[in-house]
């Protein structure tokens, strides 16, 4: 499966032997969303933009602030600069009722509720972005002060998502901890079977290697992380 190549490679790179213990990962929701980076200055939201491939999209910081669940500021102590990566959504629930009103006024509906946030997301006007239902999961940090410049010293992908959580950001309940292939394998097969319950669209799951030391010794290639999978 998708799960045990990934642990195999990982394994692989890290030169580990069967003799090693299992590598701990962070699993997650893959949404089906839109891709969004939040940038803070002294604890502020300053700019939202799109996520183009790797590069920075559109500016949206004026729809962005018309979604309650992104804080506008944080709580003391923060870093001086911090760039936030998560995932614009529309519930399901949401999506329907906001068809039902346009079906009401003869209005078109939205295909899908991605189409629906992404469009709210990028139209001009935020007052019509704030009339659309959207909602936010935080999923990773970009730019962050450094731990010598008084920024965090995360040793885990995991610690650094619960502390998002504790300084306001939305984070899925589903994010959970595996040891190897097998608890990769048993969430994936989890998820699968909850998928038609969730309230909102995924498009599968995300395994990232939970220590942060050894995603930086995994690293990227061509841009893509070593240390992370979509299945």
């Amino acid at each position: 499966t998708g799960a045990e190549a990934f642990d195999a490679r990982v394994r692989k790179e890290l030169e580990l032997t069967v003799a090693d213990a299992p590598v701990e990962y962070v699993t997650e929701l893959k949404f089906d969303g839109l891709a969004m980076s939040l940038r803070y200055e002294q604890g502020v939201l300053v700019q939202a933009a799109t996520r183009g491939d790797g590069e920075y999209g559109e500016d949206v910081t004026q729809n962005i602030r018309t979604i309650g669940q992104i804080p506008l500021k944080l709580p003391a102590g923060v870093p001086a600069v911090l760039e936030v990566r998560g995932e614009v959504y529309m519930r399901r629930d949401d999506f329907e009722a906001m068809n039902d009103k346009q079906r009401e006024k003869g209005e078109k509906t939205f295909v899908n509720p991605r189409n629906a946030a992404a469009g709210a997301v990028r139209q001009l006007d935020p007052g019509i972005a704030a009339q659309r239902p959207l909602s936010f999961f935080a999923y990773g940090l970009g730019e962050v002060t450094a731990a010598e410049q008084g920024g965090p010293a995360f040793a885990t992908h995991y610690a650094m998502l619960q502390t998002l959580k504790s300084w306001g950001f939305p984070v899925a309940a589903q994010v959970d901890t595996a040891r190897g292939a097998p608890e990769l394998v048993a969430y994936h097969q989890r998820i699968g079977a909850a998928r038609d319950q969730l309230p909102y669209d995924i498009d599968g799951v995300v395994y990232k290697v939970n220590s942060l030391a050894l995603q930086r010794q995994l690293g990227f290639v061509t841009r893509e992380p070593r240390w992370a999978v979509a299945h």
